[in-house]
């Protein structure tokens, strides 16, 4: 199984749609998309400079957020599965399908390491590969990524964000950090496997 995260900043991008066929055409039954936040997490980061309110409530509206970007990519592609736990996606790859993961059950009711801006869709992204034993990981961001950048480096200049390092540091699973315009490398990669 591989977690693909797509960047919020493809939202507004040709690229997005892209994406989201190519995994459907080949990835069924292999892939769980992970929206990310977009302009939907955009907003919720200028409410809290306007209210003042705290991190937690913060999350818990980019976690919304990022479940308004998976229904975005559904409306795009319609064969795709929205699934909020391990058992929804689960059964959605059993049955041949591409999942995209509403994380809502990731809302919570106190402060945690999770519920900072320092941990966005990217760490989520690689928590839930760890969650499901996955084999690889791509995120896939809007602009040029160097394909020897360490994820130290990519961390630095804010590619992902300052907590993903520390979630891939001892992971099982590839990780790689794709530019929108490596779509043809995901889809070779999936349909090598498939042979």
């Amino acid at each position: 199984m591989w977690v693909v995260k797509i960047g919020g900043s493809l939202s507004h991008d040709p690229a997005l749609r892209e994406w989201l066929t190519q995994l459907w055409e080949v990835g069924g039954g292999r892939v769980v998309i992970v929206p990310g936040g977009g302009d939907f997490a955009d907003a919720v980061r200028q409410y809290q400079h306007e209210w003042r309110f705290d991190d937690l409530a913060a999350h818990n509206m980019c976690l919304l957020a990022m479940a308004q970007y998976a229904i975005l990519m559904q409306g795009v592609v319609p064969e795709l599965v929205l699934a909020s736990n391990e058992d929804r996606i689960r059964r959605a790859l059993r049955d041949g399908h591409v999942a995209v993961w509403i994380p809502t059950d990731l809302m919570r009711t106190t402060a945690d390491g999770m519920t900072n801006w320092d941990t966005t869709s990217d760490s989520l992204a690689a928590w839930l590969s760890t969650s499901l034993n996955a084999e690889r990981l791509m995120i896939v961001k809007s602009c040029a990524v160097a394909a020897d950048a360490s994820v130290e480096a990519l961390a630095a200049s804010g590619v992902v964000d300052a907590r993903f390092p520390a979630y891939v540091r001892d992971a099982n699973y590839v990780v790689e950090v794709l530019s929108k315009d490596d779509g043809s490398i995901m889809r070779d990669r999936l349909l090598n496997l498939a042979v």
